[in-house]
């Protein structure tokens, strides 16, 4: 019986940076709805935060468990079982008649999300064309971004527009990753196996000791910008509601998106540049968007009209451009001097750091907003943000030289590893 016809490396490419894609969407698509599950099941802010937080705890400890498997087992065994989950966990939403329902769902969706996560991101790497070197680290620091946008900007609209809002966005999700996995099967396999699966499951946090001075270099401005983007995608829609009365379900998704889409957009916008070199100017981005923003938020109440709106809005864009920035700086730079069995354990840590920054500050603000109110969380949150990112640009450096060459060599060694292979 013949073997299946792959796809050509080019093809899998798109068709992993767009699997990415899908994932954070479905991942960033219960923003918007928290809203909605919250009246319909009657339940408080720490409550929401509470189905927020198990999402990324499940997704934290999958990372831990399953981030380097990839680099054991290959990358495709690992990216279906993944979409596997994800179906499971779409169908638990689509279904979901209740606060426990949701939680599980979360659960699945967090393992789902976790393996996935560790993986896609080093299959870029692997499949990171010839002809354009740099491409894979360009779509790791776009797909995040526009996936959440994505999600949260479609969902926001179908609540608003489209009829059966807790279901409809769970089909569509559900219809585009069974054809994921469709895709997926048909992936060629990108790295060689070898022994150590079972080992490589005990849960650990590994970055290769001949690069932890470049990982530590980005980890200011990495804590900065996805402890903000927790900030949103928990409590951004709530807050527009709450602080700002803006109660359309397509403004609480575009909260997001304004946070998430420019960030992609820049990221995109960022492409040729030395991706070390542009992390002093996103943390700046990031203090100077979230201050401005936390402007809009003391301003707003009655009587503000639209100005305090129109401030807040600016801030998020501002701060936008500085989470693009961190995230084309921090996953260009990793991609481009990780070694091919390096890289899922590699993305695997850095994204769980990335997401205990995203949770942890979030599942306090949820109990901080039913304990003293939205706004004064908001303040406080926004205040640490922009201390850390303040921090960043203080203490953050450039990639130093001494990592440019050593990227240059580790490119030089790879294209003659390739070469020979």
């Amino acid at each position: 019986m013949s073997a299946p016809a792959r796809l050509s490396r080019p093809v899998a490419f798109v068709a992993v940076a767009a699997t990415f894609v899908w994932f954070l969407a479905a991942s960033s698509a219960p923003s918007p709805l928290y809203v909605v599950y919250q009246e319909r099941f009657a339940f408080t802010e720490f409550t929401l935060t509470l189905v927020f937080a198990v999402y990324v705890l499940a997704l934290i400890a999958a990372l831990l468990v399953v981030g380097a498997l990839s680099d054991h087992v290959g990358r495709r065994p690992v990216i279906l079982g993944a979409i596997a989950l994800e179906i499971v966990a779409l169908l638990l939403f689509l279904l979901a008649d209740g606060v426990g329902m949701l939680l599980v769902a979360r659960i699945v969706q967090g393992v789902a999300t976790g393996a996935a996560t560790a993986t896609l991101p080093a299959t870029l790497v692997d499949l990171d064309p010839p002809h354009a070197r740099g491409r894979a680290g360009l779509i790791n620091g776009v797909a995040p971004l526009g996936g959440l946008g994505l999600g949260a900007l479609g969902c926001g609209a179908l609540v608003e527009l489209a009829p059966a809002p807790t279901q409809l966005v769970w089909a569509i999700l559900l219809a585009g990753m069974v054809l994921a996995g469709l895709v997926a099967a048909l992936m060629p396999e990108t790295i060689t196996r070898r022994p150590g699966a079972l080992a490589s499951l005990r849960p650990r946090v590994g970055v290769p000791v001949r690069i932890r001075a470049e990982f530590l270099a980005i980890v200011p401005v990495l804590l900065a910008s996805w402890a903000l983007g927790g900030l949103y995608l928990s409590l951004g829609p709530s807050v527009a509601a709450g602080l700002f009365d803006l109660r359309n379900h397509l403004v609480g998704g575009l909260v997001v998106t304004m946070l998430c889409g420019t960030g992609a957009l820049t990221a995109f916008l960022l492409r040729g540049r030395e991706p070390g070199r542009v992390l002093p100017a996103a943390a700046a981005g990031l203090a100077l968007g979230t201050a401005v923003t936390l402007v809009g938020i003391a301003l707003a109440g009655p009587g503000s009209g639209a100005a305090a709106t129109i401030v807040a809005g600016a801030g998020t864009l501002v701060a936008g451009v500085g989470f693009g920035a961190a995230a084309f700086g921090t996953f260009g730079t990793l991609a481009r001097i990780a070694a091919p069995h390096e890289r899922g354990e590699l993305f695997a840590a850095t994204y769980t750091l990335a997401y205990l920054a995203f949770s942890i500050p979030a599942v306090i603000a949820g109990v901080s907003a039913t304990a003293v109110g939205l706004r004064i969380t908001a303040e406080v949150y926004g205040l640490v943000v922009v201390l850390l990112a303040l921090s960043a640009l203080v203490l953050g450096r450039v990639v130093p030289s001494r990592t440019e060459r050593r990227i240059e060599s580790g490119a030089a060694t790879g294209a003659a590893t390739r070469s020979s292979s």
